[in-house]
């Protein structure tokens, strides 16, 4: 998106269109796609108008996540964010397959926010994995009500009738579902019903696994599905905002609009006052349309008092992270599993290795540039038009910024053009709403341009980890330290999420989890810190991956090195540690397997790959590492190989191909689960490679595509990923491909040319340092 504050004064204030331009932005605007009338339900992304699906006659609602009309058609409600991921279809598929729906007759739609649906969010990788029971047992109360209804009228048992394929048959007689519903049903369950209900076993499910057509599809490919950025009401203005200096410690002292208001359309500046904190010392720029804010806002002059993170940067962040783990008496410590004394094995020990592993500030930059609608309307509820990914998260700041119950704000549901974490925080959503609250609830959007999204983009905080590892005179491995520290985005957002340490210590498990890993190393200790000085010059965000994705670097670049350390083969070695035992042994229903299940991912990906064949050219190598994700309570088990080659001369690391072999138990859409390994997977390979900003005077130095560098298509690698076979339950596939390939990487590098890089990312310039020193960089 083009910022006027960036053109010259010369510079047209509109962009030029051609006659072919103007159409279809004409269309675009509503004459083709249309737009949600203000009020209603937002997203049946199968809609070009996104309106919700009509029931024909009578519905039957045997819970709050379905109904069936008497046309036989199935709507499923969902309480997840679609952003690319197909989710709905996901799930829709499970409820589908339980009930023994025709998947032609199924619909879905992504419902606003209700308290009725309990806590709405999508992130975590948690999606598939909590819906899994909740929609089965729906899909199995629907079964049961149409079979018993069917079983009345024939005069017979219910277990004697089957439902399948929309339709319900017993002796020769045959009924579709519409004709059931027609007749009446009103058979409601409870939840110890839901509970007590029988699922049918895996070998009768006959959707799951199979290769279906995405409900959401068509819209998406057509260029009719809507997203928030679409969002438009009658009467509305639009909004551009002035953000201050640093995210906190910033008050406005004066606004000069003076050379702004010659400009056509322009109406005003709003001096926004937050009573929720969430983005003190913004201004908010409105005019007509989107352009002459924009314009205006590069003329208006916005002074300030500002804060201690004026002074911030980088240097100071990762300089507290490594004070902060220098101090052995700092943060919380996790419940490991394994007794023993750490300290005194490593007092014993007969050998030592440690390493520090660091990461560089990450921004989402997700496609779609933070948007908000909002306004007040006739029944005195403020409708919140946006896509979002953690709507029980966002409405209590709405509603302090507001001032009013939560009975008076409702999010509307819209695709998401990108979310990668970003839009679990709905910080965005509370400037438009104080505009609109200033304006007496008259429908305001607000769209940021890329710059300010960034400047304003809760990203993934630098990091920090330190890794100690003890061995006997056998070179057996008898003791682990680890230590990580970073900026918190649950303590900063949603405290409650926080778990206590043994030590009584609050941690947050997103800025941990991966740091209690399914390796078998004697006495254990893993220690998770927060660094408030990053926490205090910008919000920490939860990133695609979250604190595996650099957790898992530093575990898995720190295992192949202690395998060479002892003169050890590295896959040989991570073998060696992965015992079933004690808590490694898994649990169900999440875990079965445990420590196993890993190994076995790991030895496939190994001989998929051809690890260990000397057959490379000279300075290309095969990196291996093995993760899991998201967390040990839903572990998804990933063995990820990546053959890489390294250029002496530039230090340009070119990635050929990577493997990844995926145990996520049951797997329900195997497009979907593929396209998310894959697309995670690149995720992984630019955050090592290419992606990281760095903060200076307490903001980000990159905020748009010229200098910040996301992996491009034509350094895109070649991907063969295998999907295991399992009737387990079926776990996350959003993040845990991102979090394998950053070691791989690394460990590849070492094998390629013998310098070890402990940094992300792995710049040329990082390579090149190391080689001319021939150090472990």
């Amino acid at each position: 998106m083009v910022d006027p504050r960036r053109l010259p004064d010369h510079a047209p204030a509109t962009p030029r269109l051609t006659r072919r331009s103007f159409l279809v932005s004409m269309c675009a605007a509503g004459a083709v796609f249309g737009f949600p009338r203000a009020g209603l339900a937002a997203m049946n992304p199968e809609a070009a108008d996104g309106q919700p699906l009509e029931a024909a006659g009578r519905r039957f609602e045997p819970t709050i996540w379905y109904w069936i009309d008497t046309e036989g058609r199935v709507n499923v409600n969902v309480i997840r964010a679609e952003m690319g991921q197909h989710v709905g279809t996901a799930i829709a598929r499970i409820l589908a397959d339980e009930l023994g729906a025709r998947w032609e007759d199924v619909h879905i739609e992504h419902v606003d926010s209700d308290p009725k649906w309990g806590t709405m969010v999508t992130g975590g990788s948690w999606s598939v994995w909590q819906s899994w029971p909740v929609y089965r047992r729906a899909g199995a109360a629907g079964r049961l009500a149409l079979a018993e209804k069917a079983a009345a009228q024939w005069g017979i048992k219910a277990d004697a009738v089957t439902v399948a394929d929309g339709r319900v048959s017993a002796g020769g007689r045959s009924m579709g579902f519409g004709e059931l519903v027609k007749q009446g049903l009103d058979r409601q369950f409870s939840e110890d019903e839901l509970k007590d209900l029988p699922l049918k076993p895996h070998d009768q499910l006959t959707l799951l696994g199979q290769d279906l057509k995405a409900l959401d599809i068509d819209t998406k490919t057509n260029g009719q599905a809507i997203y928030g950025i679409d969002a438009k009401v009658e009467g509305m203005v639009h909004a551009v905002p002035i953000l201050p200096p640093t995210r906190y410690d910033c008050t406005i002292t004066n606004i000069d609009d003076s050379a702004a208001k010659d400009i056509k359309g322009y109406q005003q500046t709003l001096k926004l006052d937050d009573p929720s904190g969430t983005a003190p010392g913004w201004a908010m720029v409105i005019a007509d349309n989107h352009w002459a804010a924009l314009k205006a806002s590069r003329h208006i002059k916005v002074s300030y008092n500002t804060g201690d993170a004026t002074g911030v940067g980088e240097a100071e962040i990762q300089t507290e992270n490594r004070r902060l783990i220098d101090d052995s008496g700092s943060g919380a410590i996790m419940d490991t599993g394994d007794t023993g004394d750490v300290d005194a094995t490593f007092k014993d020990a007969a050998d030592t290795f440690q390493a520090d592993y660091s990461t560089q500030t990450v921004l989402h930059f997700q496609l779609e540039p933070a948007n908000a609608l909002v306004f007040r309307n006739d029944d005195g509820v403020w409708e919140v038009h946006t896509g979002n990914q953690w709507q029980s998260l966002c409405l209590p700041w709405l509603q302090k910024a507001l001032g009013v119950d939560e009975d008076k704000v409702v999010m509307r549901t819209y695709l998401l053009g990108g979310g990668f974490g970003r839009r679990l925080n709905g910080d965005y959503a509370v400037p438009a709403a104080l505009a609109s609250k200033a304006l007496d609830g008259k429908p305001v959007k607000m769209i940021m341009t890329r710059a300010d999204d960034s400047h304003f983009d809760s990203v993934r905080s630098p990091t920090l980890s330190r890794l100690r590892m003890a061995f006997d005179g056998d070179k057996k491995v008898v003791g682990m330290d680890s230590a990580v520290a970073s900026g918190w985005p649950t303590k900063v957002m949603i405290p409650s999420f926080m778990p206590k340490g043994t030590n009584g210590e609050p941690y947050d498990p997103f800025s941990s989890d991966g740091i209690d890993h399914w390796y078998g190393v004697g006495a254990q200790r893993a220690r998770a810190i927060s660094n408030e000085l990053a926490e205090h010059t910008f919000r920490p965000g939860w990133l695609r991956s979250v604190s595996p994705g650099w957790i898992n670097f530093a575990v898995e670049s720190f295992m192949d090195e202690a395998a060479r350390h002892i003169g050890e083969d590295p896959v040989r070695f991570r073998l060696n540690h992965f015992k079933a035992e004690g808590r490694n042994a898994g649990q169900a229903p999440n875990s079965v397997g445990g420590a196993h299940r890993q190994a076995a991912v790991l030895k496939r990906v190994a001989a998929l790959s051809g690890y260990g064949r000397d057959d490379l050219p000279k300075d290309s190598a095969i990196g291996i590492a093995t993760t899991y994700g998201q967390s040990r309570s839903m572990p998804t088990w990933v063995g990820g190989a990546v053959h890489l080659s390294v250029d002496r001369d530039s230090g340009r690391v070119s990635v050929h191909k990577v493997w990844l072999v995926v145990d996520c138990g049951t797997v329900v859409d195997p497009n979907g689960a593929r396209a998310q390994v894959e697309g995670s997977a690149l995720w992984g390979v630019s955050m090592a490679l290419y992606e990281g900003t760095e903060f200076k005077n307490g903001r980000v130095r990159n905020t748009n595509l010229d200098s910040y560098t996301p992996l491009r298509m034509i350094d895109t690698p070649d991907i063969e990923i295998e999907l295991v076979e399992s009737t387990e339950v079926p776990v996350g596939l959003g993040e845990p491909g991102t979090t394998v390939v950053a070691p791989a990487i690394a460990n590849a590098i070492e094998s390629a040319v013998g310098v070890r890089l402990r940094h992300l990312p792995i710049t040329p310039a990082a390579v090149r340092e190391a080689l001319q020193s021939g150090a472990k960089s």
